[in-house]
């Protein structure tokens, strides 16, 4: 949802639309260049922010467990990567399906692969099936509790992008869907929800919720213009207030996991890193400025690896 003033830029498979980023994805053989749009691969930090809940999840199960660092569970972080760079590019691409007439209406988003006619909606339906079918594939390495666990989620994601239409914070539901990877390593690991997994979980929420209403500040004007909902919308001038009090909110639910989860001075030192970047970012957040504001979402990529980092070496040491 990255805003900016200039038109489409026009390539060699059709235009870039003005919202996607110069990438890789230019340098693609040219039939393939409007799938890899679709599915965002010129922006991989989606990916990124999908993965992270799914790899601190698998780190803290880890260390609850008592196993620590197994093969197993060195494999997970990899699946969950392949897996989350998979839904995550399912999950777009579904979203421009049922976007495609507002996208087509805004200058911004009208080059996009389907209201541009580069991909059909059929086409792009195609593309999205695949997508799904490579996830699956990871799913079905799983055990069965995870796999039942994962299958539950297509619901929130299914529903997502209709939420901008009927409530003020559709980040809320982003969120849920976006932290589901929360639950995914303890139900891997350990076959079972305990309570550590679902303060983890709500404390990803709060996470994303915050993240995504600063990314979605920039398309202030554009969401009006269209009639669609956001955080940023409501929030307005009150949006750094309202950061504090989620990302506090944050901080504390997983806080309350890692106790939860018998985690040690590790944890919580990586904890404090986490946080003290979340206030870095509210304090350097200016909600005028969309570049800054880009800058400020994708550095949550480095806040939550720096707190995978933390639950890693916790599980490693015991």
């Amino acid at each position: 949802m990255n805003a900016s003033p200039a038109g489409p830029s026009t390539t060699s498979a059709g235009p870039r639309p003005a919202d996607a980023t110069l990438s890789w994805v230019d340098r693609a053989p040219a039939a393939s260049r409007p799938f890899l749009r679709l599915a965002r691969a010129d922006r991989p930090i989606g990916s990124w922010l999908l993965v992270i809940p799914c790899w601190w999840s698998t780190a803290l199960a880890a260390h609850m467990s008592g196993a620590g660092w197994t093969a197993w569970s060195l494999a997970l972080l990899a699946l969950f990567a392949v897996g989350s760079i998979a839904m995550r590019g399912a999950g777009c691409t579904w979203n421009d399906i049922l976007d495609r007439d507002i996208d087509g209406r805004v200058e911004r988003t009208r080059a996009r692969p389907i209201p541009s006619g580069q991909v059909s909606p059929r086409g792009a339906f195609a593309f999205l099936v695949v997508q799904a079918l490579a996830g699956l594939l990871v799913l079905l390495t799983l055990p069965r509790f995870a796999i039942f666990t994962a299958l539950a989620s297509l619901g929130v994601v299914a529903i997502y992008p209709l939420m901008k239409r009927v409530i003020w914070i559709p980040q809320l539901v982003l969120g849920l869907a976006f932290s589901w990877g929360a639950l995914m390593g303890f139900a891997t690991l350990m076959e079972a929800l305990p309570a550590a997994a679902l303060l983890l979980y709500a404390g990803s929420v709060l996470w994303v919720v915050g993240y995504d209403t600063i990314y979605a500040h920039p398309d202030r004007e554009y969401d009006a213009l269209i009639g669609v909902k956001s955080s940023a919308r409501l929030f307005g001038r009150s949006t750094h207030g309202w950061l504090v009090a989620l990302y506090a909110g944050t901080a504390l639910l997983i806080g309350a996991a890692i106790a939860s989860a018998g985690g040690g001075v590790i944890a919580y030192a990586g904890l404090a890193a986490f946080a003290a970047h979340l206030a870095w970012q509210i304090r350097r957040l200016d909600i005028d400025d969309p570049a800054l504001c880009l800058a400020v979402f994708r550095s949550n990529r480095d806040a939550g690896l720096i707190l995978f980092a933390a639950f890693a070496l916790q599980a490693a040491v015991g």
